[in-house]
C-alpha cells in the first residue's frame, strides 16, 4: 500500500490539497482543496447526496445554519459531556488524548516487566508495531532471550493517567477534561449571555428542524433527513493528514422510524452505506465492519457500526451508523418545551420516533478514494503513477491536447473540441508538454481519457482516443467523441 508521504506529496504537487496558511507557516491540522481537490470532494459529495436523496424517495435533504441557539448544546449533552481526557508533557510541553496513550512492556522470562517505550495509537496492535519499529535490533535481541511483551493503556489500566510521554518519554500531567467545541460569542459584546459554539457535528440541526422538514415536506415515517455541512471540534491530537482534523465536513442521515422497527432499518442502512463504497470502486479487502462493544457505545446509542477503511496508518473508521433511539428528539422536547412526537393516521397513534444515523466524514471519504485509486505501474522500463478513481469521482473526466502547439490550425481544433466538452462534463485543455509527459500528468490525477488532435486530425476529422487504465489507443471522429465519452462515463 501507498504511504502517507507519497499521497501528501501528490496532492500537493498536483493542486488536490495544500496545507493552510502555508506562507505562514501552516497552521495546526488545517487544508485547503486546490483546484482538483475540491472538484474530487465535490463529486464524493455529489455521489453521496445523489444515492441517499435523489434517488430515494423516503429521504429529503436540508442544510442548517452553522450557529445555533446554546440551549441547542445543552439539550444534545455536548456542554456537559463533550469532552476528551487531556495530558500534557512537562518535558516537550506536547499534549495528547489520555486514552491514545499506550505504554509497552518487554516481560523477562521470570515475569518481570521494564518500560519499553510508548505510543499514540487507536489500539493495542498498532502501539505494539510503532514501538518495535523503532528498534528492531534491540527487539530481535530480548526476544532471543525470551522476552515477551505487555501493551498497557493507562487510562483503563489501572490508574489515572499515563506516566511517560510516549514521544519523549518525559512525565506527563494527571489526566482532565478538555471540552471539544469551539465557544464564540454572538454580537458585539462578549459576555456569558451572548456565548454560542461553532457546532460539533450537523445532527443536531436535523433534530431540531424535524418538526419543519416533516410538515412541510408531507413525509409519513419512516423517512429520513440528509445534510452535508461543516462542523469544528477542537481536537486534542488531529493528525494522519486530512483524517483527523479541526475543521471539517460531515455527510450525515437522520432516519426517522417507528420503535420496534428500528434493528430492521439499521441493518438495511448498513447494507446501503456499505455498498455506497464498493459501488463508488472501493477496493472489498480494505474495508471492514466493528461493531461497537457495549463498554464503548454511546450512552444514547442501542448500537453502532463502524465501516472501516485500511489506511497505511492503519484500520482507522470512515463512517458510523447507530441506532440512536428517541433520545435525541425527547431531550429536544424537554429543553425547548415543544412537542415533538409524530402522529401515525395508519395506526392512530403518537409515538417519537426512534433514529437511525449514517453518519461519515466528506474529507476521509476523499482521502480514503484517493489512497485506494494510487496505483505505481512499470510501462516501457519506467514507472507510471495513476489514480484509477471511479468515473463519478474523478476530477477530470478529459483532457486534450494538440500534437504540436505552434501549429494554429491543431490548436485552434483541440481547444474548441475542449470547450464544446466542457459544457457537459469537466475538462481540460494542455499544451505544456510532449504527449507522452502530458499523459503521465493526467493518469496521476486520474483523467479517465487523453484526446489527442494531430496532423491527421486536418485531413479526416478524427482523434486518437486513450483510455487511463488500459492505455488503449482508438481513432474516433472529432464529432463523435462527446457523445462516445457521455455513453461510457454516464452523465457525471
Amino acid at each position: 500500500m501507498v504511504d502517507m508521504d507519497t499521497i501528501v506529496s501528490l496532492c500537493k504537487r498536483r493542486g488536490f490539497i495544500f496545507q493552510n496558511s502555508e506562507i505562514y507557516g501552516g497552521i495546526g491540522s488545517t487544508w485547503d482543496y486546490g483546484p482538483l481537490g475540491v472538484e474530487m470532494k465535490n463529486n464524493v459529495k455529489a455521489a453521496w447526496w445523489k444515492a441517499v436523496v435523489r434517488n430515494r424517495e423516503d429521504m429529503v435533504g436540508l442544510d442548517a445554519a452553522i450557529l445555533m441557539h446554546p440551549r441547542v448544546w445543552e439539550a444534545s449533552g455536548h456542554v456537559q459531556g463533550f469532552s476528551d481526557p487531556l495530558v500534557d508533557c512537562k518535558e516537550c510541553k506536547q499534549r495528547f488524548r489520555a486514552d491514545q496513550v499506550f505504554e509497552v512492556y518487554a516481560v523477562s522470562p521470570d515475569g518481570k516487566e521494564e518500560y519499553f517505550g510508548g505510543a499514540l495509537a487507536q489500539d493495542q496492535g498498532d502501539a505494539l508495531n510503532q514501538v518495535r519499529s523503532k528498534t528492531p535490533g534491540k527487539v530481535k535481541e530480548l526476544e532471543k532471550k525470551g522476552f515477551t511483551w505487555a501493551v498497557r493503556q493507562p487510562m483503563t489500566d489501572g490508574y489515572v493517567a499515563p506516566k511517560k510521554c510516549p514521544l519523549c518519554g518525559g512525565e506527563l500531567t494527571e489526566s482532565r477534561q478538555f471540552n471539544l467545541m469551539f465557544k464564540t460569542f454572538m454580537g458585539p459584546v462578549e459576555e456569558e449571555a451572548a456565548v454560542t459554539y461553532l457546532r460539533p457535528e450537523t445532527a443536531q440541526g436535523i433534530f431540531a428542524n424535524f418538526k419543519n422538514v416533516q410538515m412541510s415536506s408531507r413525509k409519513k415515517v419512516p423517512f429520513g433527513i440528509a445534510q452535508i455541512g461543516k462542523s469544528f471540534r477542537n481536537e486534542i491530537t488531529p493528525g494522519n493528514f486530512t483524517f483527523r482534523t479541526r475543521e471539517f465536513e460531515q455527510m450525515e442521515i437522520e432516519f426517522f422510524v417507528k420503535p420496534g422497527t428500528d434493528e430492521e432499518w439499521h441493518k438495511r442502512w448498513m447494507d446501503d452505506r456499505w455498498n455506497w463504497y464498493l459501488n463508488l470502486g472501493m477496493t472489498p479487502e480494505r474495508l471492514r465492519w466493528r461493531e461497537h462493544g457495549k463498554d464503548e457505545l454511546a450512552f444514547y446509542s442501542k448500537a453502532t457500526s463502524d465501516i472501516e477503511y485500511l489506511f497505511p496508518f492503519g484500520w482507522s473508521e470512515l463512517e458510523g451508523i447507530a441506532n440512536r433511539t428517541d433520545y435525541d428528539l425527547k431531550r429536544h422536547m424537554e429543553y425547548s418545551g415543544k412537542d415533538l412526537s409524530y402522529f401515525d393516521e395508519t395506526d392512530n397513534e403518537s409515538f417519537v420516533p426512534y433514529v437511525i444515523e449514517p453518519s461519515g466524514g466528506v474529507d476521509r471519504a476523499t482521502l480514503a478514494f484517493l489512497i485506494d485509486a494510487y496505483n505505481e505501474e512499470e510501462v516501457r522500463g519506467e514507472k507510471r503513477v495513476v489514480l484509477k478513481l471511479n468515473k463519478d469521482l474523478a476530477p477530470i473526466k478529459a483532457a486534450v491536447f494538440p500534437l504540436k502547439r505552434n501549429e494554429p490550425r491543431i490548436v485552434e481544433i483541440a481547444k474548441n473540441l475542449a470547450a464544446d466538452l466542457r459544457q457537459t462534463f469537466s475538462a481540460q485543455y494542455d499544451d505544456t508538454g510532449s504527449i507522452g509527459k502530458l499523459y503521465r500528468r493526467q493518469d496521476e490525477i486520474g483523467t479517465l481519457w487523453g484526446i489527442t488532435v494531430d496532423f491527421q486530425s486536418l485531413e479526416d476529422q478524427t482523434v486518437t482516443l486513450r483510455d487511463r487504465d488500459t492505455m488503449e489507443q482508438i481513432r474516433v471522429p472529432i464529432d463523435g467523441v462527446k457523445k462516445m465519452l457521455v455513453e461510457k462515463m454516464g452523465s457525471c
